[in-house]
């Protein structure tokens, strides 16, 4: 049998390497000399990372890891394990050979390895992405039998190989899909063919302070022909929270829903009307970091759109701060914070892209805590000296003193964390941080509560809520509410 599969194998690359096959050897030599060490999907991903949104930088890392995976498997486990001569090179026309012929064993594939592994990562994250790569990756599988490099059998086993290692870092580091957050509890929502019937209001002013976005009604309109989209000019509140109420208005006499283009603190505002109006409301990331929208599983206009045609939602839980029991109060989706936090994730995030979140996370703790100062505080009764306090609608993940996102968005919990001031906190806040146990650090403290009350802030003590900073009256309770707010989101078993 082994044999036999070598005839056919040594069979048929002699019949592709005499055949004539028309444009090639313009292609493929070039194509396969430029993925030389995978030199060709890692530029790939590096212009996906740099000039791609978060989708796109996400799929091009799934597909460089995938593409690690299986160069390290190829080279530790199958070339030595299997001792392949490379094809003899008399059936192969000299112009089609590679300069430098390779020495190590010809089984398996690399190059094919490499390709079907990144091909096969980025389809992971998004099918369509992984489906225009996959002529390319197949390009390169084929050009290393054309070359007279390989056996057509060492192609295909490199490509399951490839194959498998996608596979494989998908099961260690699941997908977004995967980790989508749970469909239940699942709420009622009008089907909104076309978007008829939902009314949108988009804050051009959403991003960077003093950066006004374009005009995006027609991307809307796209996705959702029928809906009526309204825009408001810039980031002053008065104008955004006059368009939420017309919107709102025109929506209930519809039966219809409110959609929101923007960033986190316009979302929030449109959440606080859509309560307040009894309406579901419709989540268009269209700001800086989405972290609502994202932590929805919306990472488009288009993932809403198709939520909103098949009237898909859920019940996702509001938490809310105000002064008084009697007090309104202002809610927040995302996070709340007092103290140096606000910062610490300002430079977090602006290094994070550049040499990863844990790095950028002990860099902005070690910036901060170096020149923070404590705020004293009351807390559930309890007198304090503390240089932040973040307290999440929901429980993050992500290590002790940086929360990266959320799985549940209806899980009924705050999720407190504070950093405690006291002697030598900063160095062992530091310590704990550079040795990746922050939470074993006895100056941070984490628990979960559905209630906490903050007293005896000094006047004019910044806090930060969902990107928006204003100052504390002084003594602040913060409170849970419970599926409170109805969003469209596709649901899992669609």
């Amino acid at each position: 049998m082994h044999t036999l599969l070598n005839r056919l194998d040594l069979r048929l690359f002699r019949t592709i390497a005499s055949r004539e096959w028309p444009g090639a050897q313009q292609v493929l030599p070039r194509l396969t000399r430029g993925a030389d060490h995978g030199l060709l999907w890692f530029g790939i991903a590096a212009g996906a990372a740099a000039l791609g949104g978060r989708p796109a930088r996400r799929a091009a890392l799934r597909g460089a890891a995938s593409l690690a995976v299986a160069s390290a498997t190829v080279n530790t486990l199958g070339k030595r394990s299997v001792r392949r001569a490379r094809p003899l090179l008399d059936a192969v026309p000299v112009i089609r050979q590679v300069r430098r012929q390779p020495v190590t064993s010809s089984f398996p594939s690399g190059h094919a390895a490499s390709a079907v592994a990144f091909a096969t990562g980025v389809a992971f994250e998004n099918k369509w992405w992984g489906l225009a790569l996959a002529p390319l990756a197949a390009s390169v599988a084929f050009s290393r039998v054309y070359t007279g490099v390989h056996y057509p059998g060492d192609v295909l086993a490199g490509a399951a190989l490839g194959a498998g290692a996608a596979f494989a870092v998908r099961g260690l580091a699941p997908t977004r899909a995967q980790l989508a957050p749970p469909a239940r509890p699942r709420a009622d929502a009008p089907a909104l063919p076309g978007g008829r019937g939902l009314t949108v209001v988009a804050n051009q002013g959403s991003g960077q302070r003093g950066e006004t976005r374009p005009d995006r009604s027609q991307e809307v309109h796209g996705a959702l022909p029928h809906a009526d989209v309204v825009t408001c000019g810039g980031p002053d509140a008065t104008t955004l929270d006059k368009a939420l109420e017309e919107a709102a208005e025109s929506a209930a006499r519809q039966g219809g829903a409110l959609g929101v283009l923007g960033g986190d603190g316009t979302v929030n505002a449109a959440a606080a009307v859509a309560v307040r109006h009894g309406l579901p409301l419709v989540v268009l990331p269209g700001g800086t970091h989405n972290h609502f929208a994202y932590d929805l599983g919306i990472e488009s206009v288009a993932d809403a759109a198709r939520a909103v045609e098949r009237g898909e939602a859920v019940a996702v839980d509001l938490a809310r701060f105000r002064a008084g029991p009697h007090r309104e109060g202002q809610y927040f989706l995302n996070t709340f914070s007092i103290g140096a936090y606000p910062e610490l994730v300002r430079i977090r995030e602006q290094w994070a892209g550049r040499i990863g979140a844990w790095p950028a996370g002990v860099l902005a703790a070690w910036q901060v805590l170096r020149t923070a100062q404590p705020v004293e505080a009351e807390v559930n009764g309890r007198k304090r000296e503390l240089w932040m306090l973040f307290v999440g609608n929901c429980a993050y993940r992500g290590l002790g003193l940086t929360p990266v996102r959320r799985h549940d968005l209806a899980d009924g919990v705050l999720d407190v964390r504070v950093v405690r001031g006291g002697r030598l906190a900063r160095t062992r806040l530091l310590a704990a941080a550079l040795t990746g146990t922050p939470r074993s650090s006895p100056v941070l403290g984490e628990a979960r509560l559905r209630r906490l009350r903050i007293d005896g802030l000094p006047d004019g003590t910044d806090l930060a809520f969902d990107g928006e900073v204003t100052t504390s009256p002084g003594g602040l309770t913060l409170e849970k509410e419970n599926e409170a707010l109805t969003v469209y989101r596709l649901l899992p078993e669609s």
